[in-house]
């Protein structure tokens, strides 16, 4: 039977580690504004000794592009700190075609400079017969684009995502992502492509072997990308409620996304984590506890992050020994950071 539960930490989790693996997009920031607190817990304790690489998804821009942002919200940021689905999706490429091979590119200047920088040449139509299409996030992408894409994987191009997310986190909520673009070419083409991306585990592998790290956090806000490539790749991973998925979604994860601690925000890299007991039935930490019966989670307690910990841990082991959860009563509550 497979069962996963959260981690405990012997001290603040940041100390425990040499490298945190750091997803962007409602992580650090959303859109063109910061989290709350992010940039100066990570300033602080990479004072400390924690080496730091920005792992995105987003294949749309230059990875000095990105450090000069995070830079100007007070995270000062080298560019070899950042690695994009555009560089794992060049570093795929390459494992497959020859210097020199073209690729039609569908996608930011971000995947236009990685593909170059891979010795790989650039076209513009599948007229051109390119040996592979690569795609990847881009705000300007039209129409034309995906046409172009759907025809040179039809005529036989090695179809190439640089990752599947299928929404994105900005500054006005929740938009598409690469994956729902990708899946208009699949749509019209049938052919499903290979992903660069998270959740696959070779960006975060890439980047542990780059930084010659021997203990990696990984840290996200994405159950089904974040979390879903720490387990492959093998690294523990740390599940931020300031993104995409909250209590409600880590509650009813499967195992094979859940994350290894839980917190509220990127402060909880300065936290002690401790784990849920069960005591009579109930998995209780701090005044929280919670409880599956008959179905249903019940919870008592203040809406917080031990709360939001004993629901987790209650509702997988429930889960995991075969019992039926009643969905409905995962709960909603956000989690209060005061």
């Amino acid at each position: 039977m497979t069962t996963s539960t959260l981690r405990a930490s012997t001290g603040p989790l940041a100390a425990q580690h040499d490298l945190a693996l750091v997803d962007l997009d409602g992580v650090v920031y959303r859109g063109a504004h910061a989290v709350e607190h992010a940039p100066e817990t990570l300033m602080r304790l990479r004072g400390a000794g924690l080496g730091l690489v920005f792992v995105t998804n987003n294949a749309s821009r230059e990875p000095g592009t990105v450090a000069d942002q995070l830079s100007g919200l007070g995270l000062a940021t080298r560019p070899d700190e950042v690695f994009t689905s555009a560089q794992a999706g060049a570093a795929l490429l390459r494992r497959r075609l020859e210097p020199g091979a073209r690729v039609l590119v569908v996608g930011g200047p971000g995947l236009r400079t990685a593909v170059r920088e891979a010795g790989l040449v650039e076209v513009a139509s599948s007229d051109e017969e390119p040996a592979a299409v690569v795609q990847g996030f881009s705000p300007d992408l039209s129409w034309a684009d995906l046409a172009e894409a759907s025809y040179a994987v039809a005529r036989g191009a090695w179809h190439v995502a640089t990752n599947r997310d299928l929404s994105i986190p900005t500054g006005r909520g929740t938009a598409p992502g690469n994956g729902t673009l990708v899946a208009a070419v699949v749509a019209a083409t049938g052919v499903e492509p290979v992903s660069a991306g998270k959740p696959e585990p070779d960006m975060y592998r890439i980047a542990v072997d780059r930084a010659q790290a021997s203990s990696p956090l990984v840290i996200g806000d994405r159950l089904d990308t974040d979390l879903a490539g720490a387990r492959s790749a093998g690294y523990p991973g740390l599940l931020v409620l300031t993104g995409v998925h909250r209590v409600r979604e880590a509650v009813l994860a499967v195992p094979g996304e859940r994350p290894d601690y839980l917190g509220a925000d990127l402060r909880a890299l300065d936290d002690v984590h401790e784990v849920p007991e069960q005591r009579d039935g109930w998995w209780t930490l701090g005044g929280a506890a919670a409880r599956v019966a008959d179905g249903r989670l019940d919870l008592s307690g203040d809406p917080d992050v031990d709360l939001a910990r004993c629901a987790c841990v209650a509702a997988w082991a429930a889960v995991d020994a075969g019992e039926e959860l009643d969905r409905d009563t995962a709960p909603t509550f956000a989690v209060r950071t005061d």
